[in-house]
């Protein structure tokens, strides 16, 4: 394993750990046999294992709880929450869908309570003007879907692009993001919240006419 980049799972008192980033992710398609013997390990208490199973996973659960939260801060503290819960919860996992799914499922519940919060806080789900733009920077989208919209937006159209996200519901944005910056396919997002393909088709067509709408008077 690389030094520049490691991870450091370190089971702290209790039930704590302390993940920290490391390599891409496995992918949607990832070796889901790799998977499950890694989660068979560690649900027997290898922490080795498991410290393989977040590397696989780790960035790409970062970039979703950054980029739904707009905060580098409270993003990375659901990141922990997801792999602390996962790990918690490892030995009841029953292997009815893959890793990949129930870590990204974990990620979204959280995400979800969090962006639900804030509404019902009446604040806006987005960061203070400038700081998302800055974090989605740091955090980079290297999936084919993002592309054309990174090349397309000039500074000022992916100012008002998170404007527009923010003006989304709680749900509506987690499958846009799923979809349009994550690359995931309908039916991959469907297990990830639990529902069926077809909510989540129209429920992504109509995120992406809100955005649109809204985007229109900036064209």
């Amino acid at each position: 394993m690389p030094e520049g980049n490691q991870l450091r799972c370190t089971p702290g008192q209790g039930n704590d750990i302390v993940v920290s980033s490391s390599s891409p992710p496995a992918g949607e398609n990832g070796c889901s046999r790799m998977d499950d013997a890694l989660i068979r390990a560690a649900s027997q208490g290898d922490t080795a294992a498991f410290e393989q199973l977040v590397q696989r996973y780790d960035r790409a659960v970062l970039r979703l709880t950054v980029h739904l939260t707009g905060s580098e801060e409270d993003g990375q503290d659901i990141y922990q929450e997801a792999f602390l819960r996962a790990y918690i919860q490892l030995p009841h996992f029953h292997f009815e869908c893959s890793f990949y799914t129930w870590i990204y499922r974990i990620a979204t519940n959280l995400c979800l309570d969090y962006l639900r919060c804030k509404r019902s806080r009446g604040r806006a789900t987005n960061a203070p003007e400038g700081e998302e733009r800055e974090i989605l920077d740091l955090i980079p989208d290297q999936s084919v879907s993002a592309r054309p919209m990174r090349n397309l937006a000039s500074r000022v159209l992916r100012e008002q692009i998170l404007r527009a996200l923010s003006q989304l519901s709680p749900r509506e944005r987690m499958v846009f993001e799923l979809r349009q910056y994550h690359g995931l396919q309908l039916r991959t997002v469907a297990g990830i919240l639990q529902t069926s393909e077809d909510i989540v088709k129209s429920t992504f067509v109509r995120a992406t006419q809100k955005l649109r709408l809204q985007l229109s008077e900036v064209r």
